[in-house]
């Protein structure tokens, strides 16, 4: 097939050794790349039972087909292995260079077995692979070393997925970065890549990568291009995600001080709007993407942060700033730079910062608790503070913070666990649970935990499909679907932000086709989504997960929201039950959410119908 480079890099980092195994074709077009890629290995390459910060534990980086081509936006890699902060399936998407430079050099993944003995980074050089000594990069942070690794090989376009010293510590919440402001940010990836010793990998290739119609490629995709000029993207184009502010404090949807409130008084201060004017420096674009919706923000030099930078979204954005009580820019833009040069989640680390400052306000926790530490919402410095303790597993208070919200809140009892606002031990995305309630069942069910990018379930609330201040059977339909589409765009991969050019999933096989050759209806496409979803919840079943008790919002779902918006409104125990049961109608499951043999078998998943299969 064309698109794909038809082989994959083995690694074995104790033996350090590396081979060159073939991606099957039947593989290939039964999981298409990316996510379906990620689930087919951990599924087939993991033990049961396996303690995520072991060496047994696999990492794998896969590419798309469409990488590396003149597909729009298609530049994104991603990164899968076994959460360590969850302890089921883990991955992220990034976007960058590093995924199309992957392709170049003749890879569409990379799979990494083992633990090193000592720090390494890995150099790929077409088909030249080298395991370098990273001894002196360890304890550097992901922006220094990304630097020094160009230096070192004389070359500024080298392609780097590296890891900072968070992930180096074990922090749970841990990220891996390319491009210095692009992450693999949710489920800590990048505490798995530390747990390995392994610093980074960093690619650069020569080849061309070959598509099947070129010419008939090119005709289909200057019309997405134009596209990607037009209505659809202008908001990313213009303001960047952070337009998202005051869109969603006006639907009283804003996750404000630990998800108490949905709206913020000083909402306009961090708004997109406002940033535009007073912060933004410049803004960028990935490979192969004509968006460019990467906004590049900078301190201002009056602020005791001058000449701090850092790349800001809106998820960023409130989680360190509304979440945190936080309005000030310019202590927003330190918080990102910290957790982008430490290494770590943004979103993770706001959720649980949030959950610190309204335990310290309850009482839960005190002074002694934190080091000293005034940790009020509200309190810029210190939360700036707690959060380098927490990168760098500084104190009791930043190792309590490192093991994730879920964690501390079992460690600290006397009723924590209520306000730590996360599923499956991942900290929710922001996107208020009772303002947005179809939003809340998806990131319910959602096999990393709370994480809004696997089925896209907030825009039926925040465009107005439905009524977001209730659930009904209508609703699991939707969100299963959405997970099944979702699922084909991080195969493939394409960037979300493009998603709206793309207005049926025949338009996406299309694409398959011209890249690939291989041709296939719309409805092969979405069955390929179902069959990559379907194997990442047996996955979690296998380690003893993904069933009903585990596709529950946080307490503070259900308990009434007392903002002028939406007051009053939470979610209905009946109603929510109501909705997840139409969810695994929807998805073939039984009703404690466990795909059924029958299913499984369906999708030609024979081998996870006999093990978790009901």
């Amino acid at each position: 097939m064309k698109g794909y480079a038809g082989k994959y890099l083995r690694v074995n980092l104790g033996q350090k050794k590396y081979s060159a195994e073939p991606l099957k074709g039947e593989v290939a077009t039964k999981f298409i790349g990316g996510f379906g890629l990620g689930a087919y290995t951990l599924w087939n390459e993991i033990p049961k039972g396996t303690d995520p910060l072991s060496e047994k534990n696999v990492i794998c980086w896969w590419t798309g087909p469409t990488a590396g081509t003149i597909v729009p936006a298609s530049s994104k890699y991603i990164v899968a292995a076994k959460s360590p902060l969850t302890g089921i399936f883990g991955f992220g998407v990034c976007s960058g260079g590093f995924g199309a430079e992957l392709k170049f050099a003749g890879w569409d993944g990379i799979v990494v077995h083992g633990k090193a003995d000592k720090p390494v980074y890995i150099l790929i050089d077409d088909d030249v692979v080298e395991f370098r000594d990273a001894s002196h990069l360890w304890g550097k942070d992901a922006w220094e070393t990304e630097d020094m690794i160009k230096r070192e090989n004389n070359d500024e376009s080298i392609k780097i997925s590296v890891i900072g010293p968070s992930a180096e510590k074990l922090v749970k919440i841990a990220c891996i970065n390319t491009d210095k402001h692009r992450q693999v940010g949710r489920c800590g990836m990048g505490c798995v890549m530390g747990s390995k010793n392994l610093k980074a990998i960093a690619v650069r290739g020569s080849q061309n990568v070959e598509v099947a119609d070129l010419d008939k490629l090119f005709e289909y995709c200057k019309a997405i291009h134009e596209g990607c000029q037009g209505k659809a993207t202008e908001k990313y184009r213009v303001f960047g995600t952070p337009v998202n502010v005051m869109a969603l404090n006006e639907m009283g949807a804003l996750p404000t001080r630990n998800f108490q409130s949905g709206t913020f008084e000083f909402a306009e201060e961090v708004s997109g709007e406002r940033m535009l004017k007073t912060h933004v420096r410049k803004v960028q674009a990935c490979n192969a993407c004509s968006i460019g919706c990467d906004h590049v923000t900078l301190a201002r030099k009056e602020s005791k942060y001058a000449g701090t930078v850092a790349s800001m979204d809106y998820e960023s954005l409130d989680a360190l700033g509304p979440l945190c009580g936080i309005h000030d820019l310019d202590t927003i833009i330190q918080a990102v730079n910290y957790c982008d040069r430490f290494g770590v989640d943004t979103i993770s680390a706001g959720v649980i910062l949030a959950w610190a400052m309204e335990c310290y306000e309850r009482g839960i926790l005190t002074k002694n608790d934190t080091d000293g530490l005034d940790m009020k919402f509200g309190n810029g410095d210190a939360m700036i503070e707690a959060l380098r303790r927490m990168c760098m597993r500084e104190g009791k208070f930043g190792n309590l913070l490192a093991g994730g919200s879920r964690n501390a809140a079992r460690t600290v009892g006397k009723g924590a666990e209520k306000y730590a606002i996360q599923i499956k031990g991942l900290e929710y995305g922001m996107y208020d649970m009772r303002a947005l309630q179809t939003a809340t069942l998806g990131f319910a069910t959602c096999i990393t935990g709370a994480f809004y990018q696997r089925s896209g379930s907030y825009q039926y609330d925040t465009k107005g499909t439905v009524d977001r201040l209730k659930l009904d059977k209508t609703r699991g339909p939707l969100v299963s679907k959405g997970e099944q589409e979702y699922s084909i765009v991080d195969s493939l991969i394409l960037c979300k932000f493009s998603r709206g050019l793309y207005k049926k999933m025949d338009d996406s096989a299309k694409i398959y086709e011209l890249v690939t050759g291989v041709k296939m209806s719309g409805a092969e496409l979405l069955a390929a989504g179902e069959r990559i979803y379907n194997l990442a919840r047996s996955f979690n079943v296998r380690e003893g997960h993904g069933k009903r008790k585990d596709d529950y919002p946080p307490e503070r779902a259900f308990e009434p929201l007392n903002d002028a918006v939406n007051k009053g409104s939470c979610i209905k125990r009946n109603e929510y039950d109501e909705a997840l049961d139409s969810y695994y109608d929807s998805c073939g499951w039984s009703r404690d959410g466990v795909p059924t043999k029958a299913k499984l078998v369906s999708l030609g998943l024979d081998a996870a119908a006999q093990e978790v299969g009901v």
